[in-house]
């Protein structure tokens, strides 16, 4: 049971940062929901679904990563203007403001 509650949490967490948490992307989240509401059958089916629900929010943070990096490669992008910001989440995180060199 345990197992199974630790799955649906992973679930849910990827389709909210994966697919969305807007009022429009409701569904998938009650589609997650009612899977795992539904009766599974033998306990050699509710393993497969479970094993089944865990490989696709992997597949869905594997998927967002991989389009991260895609991006992060792409060397026609400008990407100061990103790099700023990572610059700026940085030093923030300890305590600190960057030059006005960096700043937008």
């Amino acid at each position: 049971m345990a197992a199974a509650a630790a799955v649906y949490r992973r679930v849910l967490k990827a389709v909210q940062k994966h697919v969305g948490a807007g009022a429009s992307k409701q569904h998938f989240r009650d589609f997650v929901a009612a899977e795992f509401r539904a009766p599974a059958g033998t306990e050699a089916d509710a393993t497969a679904r479970l094993r089944l629900a865990g490989d696709y929010a992997y597949l869905l943070t594997s998927v967002h990563h991989h389009k991260d990096l895609l991006f992060s490669y792409n060397i026609a992008v400008d990407r100061s203007d990103e790099m700023k910001k990572i610059l700026n989440k940085s030093a923030a995180s300890v305590g600190l403001q960057l030059p006005d060199v960096y700043q937008a």
